[in-house]
C-alpha cells in the first residue's frame, strides 16, 4: 500500500551542518550543492528555525533560484527554546516563513519532542495550531521529530493520531542502543502506520569516519565504498521511509552521497551481516555518542564549547592527547567557546541533550586531561 512520501527519493539534504567560510555559511558552495542534488533527481530539503543561518541560506541557494514545485522544504518549531508565550512560539513559524521566503512548508515538524520538551508544545497549543496552518495551506504535512523512549512515543501518537509522520534518529550504531532505542521507536511508529524520516543516519559524522577497527570491517567487504555510504544505505533499506537526511557540509560529501544512492537497492543479507559485524566492533570502543546538535550549548549559562569538547574526548579515545588538543583548538578555542573547566555543573545541558549523555562527567574528565 502507498504511504506519505513514498515517491520522494530516499536521500534528503539536511541543512544543519552547511559549509562555512570565515565563520559564516558559504552560500556559494551551498548553491553548488543544491544544484548537484536537484540535478541528480533529489528534492527533499530539511532545515529548522534553530539552525543558525540555515533558513536564510536555503532561501538564497534554493528558493530564489528554483520553481517552488521542484522541491519539498521542511522546517521545524522548537518552542521549548526561550519561549515564554504562545505568541513567541508561533513567532518561530512566522520567522521561518520570512527567512526562507518559501510561501509554505511541505513538511513542518514540532521539533525534538521527548521528556520535558514535549510539555512546551502542549502548553502553547501547538498541535491544534499546526492543523490550523495546514487548513490555510501554509503547511502541507504535519509531524514531529523525537528523541526519547518508545513508551513516550507511543503516548504521543495515541494522543495525536493526526500527526502524519515521525522523524527519528536511526543508524546502525543506535539500532539496539539502550539509550537511543532506534529499533523500538521505529517499530512503534510503524505499528501506528506512520512513515518515518530518518535523521542522524551517520550519527553526526561519527559513522563517516569511525575508528580504524570499524573501517577495516567495511573496507574488507567493499574496498571502494565509503563508511558513510554503508550508514546511509542501512537506514534507507528500512520499510516505510520517506527519506534519509544527510547533513552534508561539502561538495565532496554531496558527491559521495549521490554516488551512494543513485540506483539504490536495499542492502542484501550479506551486507547486513557486514553491518552487524561493524556494530559489534564499534560497541567495544568507549566513544561518546554526541551528534553535535548543540542543543546543550543553547542552554549553557557558561557558554562552554560542549560538543567540541566531547568531539575532542572522542579523538583522545581513538588517537591520543595530541589529537584531542588539535580538536579542542578547532572546535572550542577557534569558535570563542569556553573550555570545560568553566562548567558549574548546573545540569541544564543534560536536560536538553537528545542523546542522554552524562555531559558534566565528560567535561570534568576533559578538564582533568587538559590540566
Amino acid at each position: 500500500m502507498g504511504y506519505l512520501g513514498q515517491d520522494i527519493k530516499k536521500l534528503g539534504f539536511g541543512l544543519m551542518r552547511l559549509p562555512q567560510k570565515d565563520g559564516v555559511i558559504d552560500v556559494e558552495q551551498v548553491k553548488v550543492m543544491v544544484d548537484k542534488f536537484l540535478d541528480a533527481g533529489y528534492t527533499y530539503f530539511d532545515t529548522a528555525w534553530a539552525y543558525g543561518g540555515s533558513e536564510d541560506a536555503i532561501r538564497q541557494a534554493l528558493v530564489e533560484r528554483y520553481p517552488r514545485e521542484k522541491y519539498q522544504l521542511a522546517t521545524k518549531n522548537a518552542c521549548w527554546i526561550k519561549c515564554e508565550t504562545r505568541e513567541e512560539a508561533i513567532g518561530q513559524f512566522e520567522t521561518s516563513l520570512q527567512r526562507t521566503g518559501a510561501g509554505y512548508f511541505d513538511f513542518y515538524l514540532l521539533h525534538n519532542l521527548g521528556e520535558n520538551r514535549t510539555a512546551a508544545f502542549d502548553k502553547f497549543g501547538m498541535w491544534d495550531w499546526a492543523q490550523e496552518q495546514k487548513a490555510k495551506g501554509l503547511i502541507k504535512h504535519v509531524g514531529f521529530s523525537f528523541h526519547s523512549t518508545p513508551e513516550e512515543l507511543e503516548a504521543i501518537l495515541n494522543a495525536h493520531p493526526e500527526m502524519e509522520f515521525v522523524q527519528l534518529q536511526i543508524n546502525y550504531a543506535d539500532w539496539d542502543n539502550p539509550r537511543i532505542q532506534s529499533r523500538a521507536n521505529y517499530e512503534v511508529a510503524r505499528v501506528h502506520g506512520k512513515p518515518v524520516i530518518v535523521m542522524e543516519p551517520v550519527k553526526g559524522g561519527m559513522l563517516a569516519d569511525p575508528a580504524p577497527e570499524v573501517q577495516e570491517v567495511l573496507k574488507a567487504a567493499e574496498p571502494d565504498v565509503s563508511p558513510a555510504s554503508w550508514a546511509v544505505r542501512y537506514a534507507a533499506s528500512l520499510e516505510g521511509i520517506i527519506t534519509v537526511l544527510s547533513g552534508m557540509s561539502s561538495v565532496a560529501q554531496m558527491e559521495d552521497n549521490l554516488a551512494t544512492m543513485q540506483g539504490f537497492t536495499a542492502l542484501t543479507e550479506d551486507q547486513q551481516a557486514v553491518i552487524r559485524k561493524a556494530t559489534e566492533v564499534l560497541n567495544t570502543l568507549p566513544v561518546i555518542p554526541c551528534t553535535s546538535c548543540d542543543y546543550c550549548a543553547k542552554v549553557c549559562p557558561m557558554e562552554i564549547g560542549i560538543s567540541g569538547t566531547l568531539a575532542a574526548l572522542n579523538q583522545y579515545t581513538k588517537f591520543g592527547k595530541g589529537a584531542m588538543l588539535q580538536q579542542m583548538g578547532w572546535r572550542v578555542d577557534g569558535k570563542g567557546k569556553k573550555r570545560p573547566d568553566q562548567c558549574v555543573k548546573c545540569g541544564k545541558c543534560e536536560e536538553a541533550c537528545p542523546q542522554h549523555i552524562g555531559i558534566r562527567e565528560h567535561l570534568a574528565k576533559a578538564a582533568e586531561i587538559l590540566g
